[in-house]
């Protein structure tokens, strides 16, 4: 019940522009063989989900170009950069759509 009101709440945050709000992915601290890993606060996981996505960017003739992104798509971060935005207690990030590496299939 918690995740949904987090997911409402994050659709009445609309960004603007070209900005991409992402929820970064939880790290791993346990391998598929059992080890843990050491935790690091300093380092961040480098994939995330789109939560929303705002409507594009204008060109100088007033064009409207349309996001390629969309929510609930799986993206790959820089590890630095993005605003980071506290909707309903939980840590999501705002970039800028260039600033996206890449997006998983």
């Amino acid at each position: 019940v918690e995740m949904f009101r987090t997911t409402t709440l994050a659709r009445s945050f609309a960004p603007l522009l070209d900005r991409v709000l992402i929820r970064r992915a939880v790290k791993e601290t346990q391998t598929a063989g059992g080890i843990y890993l050491p935790t690091s606060d300093n380092v961040k996981a480098n994939s995330g989900e789109v939560v929303a996505v705002g409507p594009g960017m204008r060109d100088v003739s007033g064009n409207l170009h349309a996001p390629t992104l969309k929510a609930g798509d799986e993206v790959l971060l820089p590890e630095y950069g993005g605003t980071k935005v506290t909707i309903a207690e939980e840590e999501l990030f705002l970039f800028r759509e260039d600033d996206i590496l890449g997006k998983f299939e």
